[in-house]
Parts: C-alpha cells; structure tokens; sequence
C-alpha cells in the first residue's frame, strides 16, 4: 500500500511541476473519467463544468477530447467555446487508453476580453467574479502546450505503472472518497488563492450591517460594477476618488508593490509631492494581521532634517491576494472614528480582486506587446552583418524604443574605456568624434554596476544634468549596461521619446527581451573586428558562414558558469550529418561542401535569436541553447531534424542525429555538457540516425 501511495505521489507532483512550470491546467481523463487527476486547473473551467446551464457546452470540447485524441491517435489541439486553447493527447499504458488535456489556457488577448465582457455584462455575470477569475490562465504561444504534451507523450514505464494505479483507484473509489478528494484539491488551492474568498467574506459581512449602511453598500456595489470596464490605471484613480468622496478624505495615496518595496504611484493633496515608499517582504505578517482584522496603520513619515515642523502621521491600509501583500492605500488626513477605519479597509479589500483581474488582463496585452517588439528586433536585424553593421543596430534599437537619439558604446578590456561605435539624433556626429572620458557622467557608472538606469527626470535625481550645448530635447533616459556572464561589452544609451513621454520600467521590459541577441551579436562583431590578434584565425566559419569552434570555446564556459551561479537552465546540442562520408565518396567533396552549406542554412533560419550555432568540425554542428531547458532543447531540435528531411539536397535527401544536454537541475562544466551531448548523439546513431536523443532521459 505503501508503494502504491508513492506512485501516486510521484505521478502527481510530476504534474504539477510540469503544470506550473509551463503555466497551464493538465487533466488527465480516462474513458468513463473525465477527472483522473488534475493539475492547476484553470477557475473557469471549474465553474462553466459544475454549472448546469454550460456544462453541456463543456461536453461539447473537453468532454470529447477522449474521443477526439484516441480517434486521431495524436495530439488534438482545440479551442472551446470560452476561448480557451487546449491540446488533447492520447496516452498509452499497459492496461489504459487515457488521454492528457492540457492548455484551458487564453492565448489571444482577445479572447481574454471577450471572457471578460460576458463576466461583467453578459450570460457569466452571475458568477462571483473572485471565484471565476481566481486562476485564469494565460500564454503567449503555443509552444507551452507543446513542451507539456511532449513530455506526456514520451512517459516511462514507472510512470505509465503509476497512472494505471491511479486508474484502477478511480473505478473503485466511493462517493465518500472521491469528496474526500475534492475538499484536498480545495484545500491545495486555497493555500495558493486564498484571496478568492476574500469578497464573499466580505459581501457576508455587508449583509449584517444594519440598515443605516444600505446607502454606503449601494455605493460600493456601484463603483465595484464599474472597475472591470477601465484599464488598471484608471480604477486606482476611481478608487482614490471614491474614497476621497465618501469618507471626505483629501490626501491619499496609492502604493503598487515592486520587488520588495511598496511605491506610490498615485497621490493628491499634502502628499502629492511626496516621495513614499515602504520596504515589506513576502510574509509580512502585521501587513497581513492588518488586512484581516480590519485595521490601518500608523505611520510617521520620515524627518527631512527641519526640526520646524510635526512629522505627518498617515494610515496605511494593505492590499492582499491570495495572501501577499500587493498594493496599499494611504490616507493622509485625520479619520474621524475606528468606525471609518473598518470601512476603509473593507473597502479596499473587497476591491482587491477586482485589481487583480485588471492587473492579469493588462499582463496579458503587456506579453503581446512585447511579443511583437522582439519579433520586430528579430526582423530588423536579419541583415546585421553588412557594412553599417554598428550604425544599424544603433539604429534598429532607438526605432524599438521609440526614440530619437541613441548610442552604442563599446567597452575596450585593456584600456578600461569606453569608444562609440555608433550614435544617432542631432549629436550623434559629436558623440562619435569624443574620445576622452566618453560616458564618464552615466556610462561607466552603469556599465560597473551592471545593472540598467531608467530615469523619468534627471532634475529629480542627484544625477547632474546634460549640458544644456548638447541640446537633449528630453530630461528622460535609458542607460543599458550589455554584458555576457560577468564580462562587459557595452552600453546602449536612449533618450528624446518621439512623443515627448518619459521613459518607464516598460520601456525597460523591452530591452530586458532583446539585449541576449543584442549582446551575442556585438560580441560576434567585435570579435571579428580583432581577428588579427587572434593570429588572424577568424571566429566565423569560411564555408558555412557559422561561428565556429574558437567561438565556442570562449563562449561555453560562460553561460555554464552564468547557468550555475543564477540556476537559470541551459542546454547544448551535438548534431551530426548522417553518412556524409558515403556523400563526398559518391558525389565528390564540392558536393559535400554544397550540403554543409545548406544545413548551416537550415540551422540559421530555424533557430532564435539568442541561440548560438557553430560548426564544430568536419560534419558535425553544435548550438548553445541560453535559458532552455532539455525538454525546450528538444523541440528544437526535432524542428531543426525535419527541417533537414524535409529540404531538397542536390544529390539524395541527407538527415541529421542530435544529442541534448542540459545544465538545468545540476551544476556542470563546459567539458561535461559537449560530452553529454555527445553521449547522446551516439545513442541518436546507434537508434537508426535521424533522430534526436536526450541525455538526462538516458541516464536515466
């Protein structure tokens, strides 16, 4: 019994990991089972299922995928009535047919909208919002669902063995047990989602006000049915006001937790020009003892050095979902009774998930739109390695940024100085002719921190001001340190927004996406540029245009190290043509060198931005996969081997084998990945070729 109870365990934490990872539900169903188990399910789903009146629509989509799936004998992808994007596939155990839906996930943010709409006006009003947005579930591409589907579909014996227990449970459990297991699902996300019960708590609580209230509950039920209809910016400035109206309130405060500290972001009155903020951690708990015993507190704000004056007393009243802290309301005057005081925090808290719903649908049109600005920077620099390689890139990036004027710097590691490479906007000219202490006033600075300066006014800051002879049109900038592991490479330097606004941190996103390529293309160039000092050895491959093994060997131990010291996953992947000496034998070595050539093309349009492809030697091919795990690295090069097969050769159809290797659970070094990944290219060759192995599934 025991054994059984730890497959079980086993196969479910394996879910969930595989679930959350990749931020989808996974459900797996049997024939008669729709629930086998489930895995971060998504809220609506559970609600449209357990309705009566939209049930059968569900029947209609996840109700079929059993059929669907098993009929196809391959993954199904479908999308359901709700808008919601699954993958339906057919896994196969010894004595089961089941089939894995994974996905109830939005990838369009129109679809989101539209689930929104028919929430707040349509035929899912009478849902309570809390409960039907706890956990909605949003991608931005479909890869996701692949990766979780390819794992489900590559399953092992033991775990095969562990959903035939679970199926063979499931047929045997009584009503009494399968609520038993219903209440532990409930009670494993309410640990995540506690915030879900947080306006039912309260909308309990308004009901037992006497009828003295009746007016103030009118008033709140109106600005609550409002709030979903604006963007998130908008209800924070409806909520200040409302509360401002009714509790005659002048100086407030609005607070949005970043990282560990709360920012005001909104203000009026005597706290308008004032600089608040409030450092807090994940688990604060007399934040947290505030929000549930309906209380402020009290704080003093901060003596500036003038003794002439009372230091202000304000309250703050928290904001949490699903127990953390997420944004504060601050009140500036004297509130009248502890009577006040109680409301205030019960309002704030049963607007809170209304925010929170607002916060997660502008995240969503936030990943489209940084979707489409690194496709964009993707598209531009396709032809990056022409004549005016630096005068493009600078180029591109301000296009990206919306801005006028740029500068790319590039650090020099002997003399400890930075040189411009290129420059755009009305002193780029200058810029470009400055050869002493170049980016000695934000540059340098950045560059040794190692860490990107946004600044929204430079007047507001103890940073001195540009001399007015270089005629910024702007007081806002963005200084980019470009790194690669710990080695500096330069700064990318933006300023004068077309449209007059400052620079923000979402400006800032945009570069956070793009500098990996932007850094491995500048490294590229500059290595290049000092091929001389390298005894004239270039760093790209003559015949296929690839970076190559010299590349590699510089490059390597610096993602591993980067890989281990921030434990963000990284893979390496071995490829090698098929029989390519029956090729040059049979059609001669010009011939050979023409297939090489049209691989090293295969690769360049197959892969992204940040991945870095060599050729190692001879016949054979290597690609550093930054931040990719061997599941990721997998996929790709399944893409890369069709991609292969599927292009015309000269001669006969060549292919390719590939080996994976993977740095993501454990610590390793350069020597160790090339030679896992060449494991597994041995193994890929000793399966019949033209196929892609993983080593961590063959160790195992």
């Amino acid at each position: 019994m025991s054994a059984k109870l730890t497959q079980e365990k086993k196969w479910q934490l394996m879910q969930d990991c595989l679930a959350e990872s990749n931020g989808l539900a996974i459900v797996v169903a049997g024939e008669n089972s729709p629930r086998l188990t489930e895995s971060n399910n998504n809220s609506m789903c559970r609600i449209l299922y357990n309705s009566e009146e939209f049930a059968p629509e569900c029947e209609k989509f996840c109700g079929r995928a059993f059929e669907m799936a098993t009929q196809a004998e391959k993954a199904v992808e479908y999308k359901c009535y709700a808008g919601l994007n699954c993958l339906a596939v057919p896994v196969k155990t010894e004595t089961n047919q089941l089939v894995a839906i994974v996905g109830r996930t939005f990838l369009r943010a129109e679809d989101y909208r539209s689930a929104t709409t028919r929430a707040i006006s349509g035929d899912w009003q009478r849902f309570p919002p809390t409960k039907f947005f706890e956990n909605v579930l949003l991608s931005n591409s479909i890869q996701n669902l692949e990766t979780a589907a390819k794992r489900l579909e590559n399953l092992s014996a033991e775990e095969k063995g562990a959903l035939d227990e679970i199926a063979e449970k499931q047929t045997q459990k009584s009503e009494d047990s399968e609520k038993a297991q219903t209440n532990e699902i409930a009670e494993l996300a309410e640990q995540f989602h506690n915030a879900a019960e947080q306006t039912a708590i309260v909308s309990e609580k308004l009901t037992r006000q006497n009828s003295e209230e009746a007016e103030e509950i009118s008033e709140w039920r109106s600005i609550l049915g409002s709030l979903l209809n604006l963007s998130y910016a908008q209800a924070c400035d409806s909520i200040l006001q409302f509360v401002s109206k009714r509790y005659s309130t002048s100086s407030l405060a609005w607070l949005e937790r970043k990282g560990n500290r709360l920012e005001a972001v909104f203000a009026s009155g005597q706290l308008h020009s004032k600089q608040m903020q409030l450092s807090i951690s994940a688990d604060d708990e007399q934040l947290l003892d505030a929000v549930k015993r309906e209380i402020s507190l009290e704080l003093r704000e901060r003596q500036d050095g003038s003794e002439t004056t009372e230091p202000q007393t304000i309250r703050l009243f928290p904001i949490a979902i699903g127990g953390e802290i997420r944004s504060a309301l601050i009140v500036g005057d004297e509130i009248s009774s502890e009577n006040t005081t109680r409301h205030i925090s019960r309002f704030c808290q049963t607007v809170a998930s209304e925010l929170e719903i607002l916060r997660l649908r502008e995240q969503l049109n936030k990943r489209g739109w940084l979707e489409r600005a690194v496709k964009k920077f993707n598209e531009s620099i396709k032809d990056a390695d022409t004549d005016d390689f630096w005068s493009g890139l600078a180029q591109v990036s301000a296009e990206l940024m919306r801005a006028e004027s740029s500068s790319l710097l590039v650090f020099d590691e002997k003399s400890k100085t930075l040189s411009a490479k290129a420059a755009t906007g009305a002193r780029a000219d200058a810029i470009k002719r400055e050869q002493k202490n170049l980016g000695e006033r934000i540059a340098q600075k950045v560059l040794q921190n190692g860490k990107p300066l946004v600044v929204e006014d430079v007047r507001k800051t103890e940073i001195s001001a540009a001399p007015a002879e270089w005629n910024y049109k702007s007081n806002s900038f963005i200084s980019y340190p470009i790194m690669i592991g710990r080695r500096n490479i330069g700064v990318l330097n933006i300023t004068d927004r077309a449209d007059g606004e400052n620079f923000s941190e979402l400006d800032l996103e945009i570069l956070n996406a793009i500098m990996p390529q932007l850094a491995v293309l500048i490294d590229r160039a500059l290595l290049k540029d000092k091929a001389g000092e390298f005894e004239q050895l270039s760093v790209t491959d003559a015949l296929t245009g690839l970076l190559n093994r010299l590349y590699l060997d510089a490059r390597l131990p610096e993602e591993i190290r980067r890989s281990n010291r921030e434990g963000f996953p990284m893979s390496f992947m071995m490829i090698d043509v098929d029989d390519f000496k029956s090729y040059n034998d049979n059609f001669g070595h010009t011939e050979g060198d023409k297939a090489l050539q049209i691989v090293a093309h295969c690769l360049k349009d197959t892969l992204r931005g940040a991945d870095v492809a060599t050729r190692y030697g001879g016949e054979e091919f290597s690609i550093l996969l930054p931040q990719t795990t061997s599941d990721e690295a997998a996929i790709i090069g399944e893409r890369i081997r069709e991609r292969v097969a599927s292009t015309e050769f000269p001669n006969r159809q060549i292919t390719i084998s590939v080996g994976v290797a993977s740095c993501s659970n454990i610590i390793c070094t350069a020597q160790e990945i090339i030679k896992w990944a060449d494991d597994a290219l041995y193994e890929a060759k000793r399966r019949g070729k033209n196929n892609v192995q993983i080593y961590e599934k063959l160790a195992n």
